[in-house]
């Protein structure tokens, strides 16, 4: 991968790694699988996994057209979801805990744990506006990698909470939503630059 591709994936990369908030989720994902035996809960992780780049991929290839049909612009998209960034990165940070939801262990994996913990409406939102900067490929495999290493993270929970403690995923889950905050900010101002037709 030459200077400039790696460059634009670690640009691609990026928001999808704020926007996924692994670290941020991973309490959540302890606190629903606790008590489940290692075998199950290993089923669980690879169902999250595919549920959610399955969602993600889908919405990426469907999301132009979506728009397109709705006549919706890129730039009206970055306004509105940059807002919807901003609301969303401000709850996770003003709030002590993620919030969790009802459990159907059948379905655990799939849902709430694919969709919406990993892939939700950050991701989502992310994706129509990077694809659209960095192009349908990069796309897929940078919000494909942060999936994983979401899986990943998932894999080796009780290892990366006894290593950072509570307080020390709390303070990285803050982080990551300010870091998000601060890109939502860049896509209202982007939006906002293209509708005057100024540069970005």
């Amino acid at each position: 991968m030459d200077g400039t591709l790696f460059h634009q994936f670690w640009l691609c990369f990026v928001p999808f790694f704020v926007a996924v908030d692994a670290i941020g989720v991973l309490p959540i994902f302890l606190s629903m699988t606790e008590g489940i035996d290692r075998k199950t809960t290993r089923s669980i992780i690879l169902q999250s996994v595919v549920t959610a780049v399955f969602v993600a991929l889908a919405f990426i290839v469907v999301g132009r057209a979506i728009l397109n049909l709705l006549g919706i612009k890129v730039a009206d998209f970055m306004v509105a979801g940059g807002v919807l960034l901003f609301v969303i990165s401000m709850s996770d940070i003003l709030r002590a805990e993620k919030s969790q939801r009802a459990l159907d262990l059948d379905s655990l994996g799939a849902v709430p744990i694919g969709v919406p913990l990993i892939t939700g409406p950050a991701v989502l939102t992310t994706s129509i506006l990077v694809v659209d900067s960095y192009g349908l490929l990069l796309t897929a495999v940078a919000v494909t990698a942060n999936i994983a290493i979401a899986g990943a993270a998932f894999w080796f929970a009780q290892y990366l909470y006894r290593f950072l403690g509570r307080a020390g995923m709390k303070i990285a889950s803050k982080i990551a939503s300010l870091l998000l905050a601060a890109i939502a900010v860049m896509m209202i101002r982007k939006g906002i630059f293209s509708f005057m037709g100024l540069p970005m």
